[in-house]
């Protein structure tokens, strides 16, 4: 038996259909492979400029986006062994940084030359940043501290403020503000000049990730399970927390974009959403392309950016940079 509907109810079934259809994607307008057989780690500039990857065929590999060209492949110490696991962009483009679990580099984006290698001997590092201008560089451990290092004076400032090891730490553009968050089910905002704690969130669970607004308006600070919230920097009170359905949701990268008013969160199983800031609803889904020989067919996104206003840029394990369709 077929159901008659009123023409008014057909069309608006028709609109929530289009609507539906329209707000995933797993198609992409265009794709750049950066890394054979796949990436150890990978990073978007924020305006989508540049890519640093890191695999084991073509070590560290800075790319122009916008021309599809391999400007610069570099080196750590140990050219044998390709063990570095995090990438950085500033966020003015000036300086790229490569971290393995002892030691980071500094990399000048304008000329290509090394800027300097800093061994850390005390305990491995869990997570790592850079400033805008390349000047300041913040670090997690997994001994549970952490550590703001200004490399143009030396200042160095240790922060034990966690029980248990680092998972994720950020740092404001300008180096002044730092957030980390750990297995202790705790994160911290605070002040790198001063040392002075401005805020500290508890969890019942331990903390994945944390990341800052470029203008220190909001911090996003997720859990092991469910708890993917996002805080108003400027009141200290909740903005919104992320609605979805999956019981947990371990985010692999995020980044504030559209003026702080919208979320990009990527995840371990080839899934990228757009997120609204203000009332935490999911906007939009996108899928990453996993690699023909992968099994199981799926990769973990390690960036994602907004390209050119009205497209997503992402970065995957799969070794691709990919452009996607952003709906209006």
């Amino acid at each position: 038996m077929l159901l008659k509907l009123p023409l008014k109810s057909f069309f608006l079934l028709l609109s929530l259909i289009f609507v539906f259809s329209c707000s995933q994607s797993d198609t992409p307008l265009q794709q750049y492979e950066h890394a054979v057989e796949g990436a150890f780690a990978a990073e978007i500039s924020q305006n989508g400029d540049y890519s640093i990857t890191s695999s084991i065929h073509h070590g560290l590999g800075l790319w122009d986006n916008r021309n599809n060209k391999l400007l610069y492949q570099w080196q750590h110490r140990n050219a044998e062994n390709n063990d570095v696991y995090i990438v950085r962009i500033s966020a003015n483009n000036s300086h790229a940084l490569s971290a393995s679990r002892r030691e980071f580099a500094i990399w000048d984006i304008k000329t290509g030359q090394s800027v300097g290698f800093y061994q850390v001997s005390d305990s491995p590092i869990r997570d790592i940043r850079i400033s805008a201008n390349g000047r300041y560089v913040l670090y997690g451990q997994v001994n549970g501290k952490v550590v703001h290092i200004d490399l143009k004076t030396g200042r160095r400032l240790e922060m034990p403020i966690h029980t248990e090891k680092v998972n994720s730490v950020d740092m404001s553009a300008n180096g002044l503000y730092a957030l980390s968050g750990g297995n202790d089910h705790r994160a911290f905002l605070w002040n790198t000049k001063t040392a002075q704690i401005i805020q500290q969130f508890n969890f019942k669970h331990r903390i994945s990730m944390v990341r800052l607004e470029d203008k220190g308006r909001y911090a996003f600070i997720a859990d092991t399970q469910k708890a993917s919230q996002i805080w108003n920097i400027e009141t200290g009170e909740l903005q919104s927390s992320l609605i979805y359905t999956a019981r947990q949701s371990i985010f692999s990268s995020v980044r504030f974009i559209n003026d702080g008013k919208q979320l990009l969160t990527g995840n371990g199983t080839k899934t990228v959403r757009l997120w609204d800031v203000k009332s935490g609803l999911s906007l939009q889904k996108w899928m990453v392309t996993p690699r023909k020989e992968t099994r199981p067919k799926t990769a973990v996104v390690y960036s994602a950016t907004l390209w050119d206003g009205d497209k997503i840029a992402t970065e995957s394990s799969a070794g691709f940079l990919e452009i996607w369709p952003l709906y209006p």
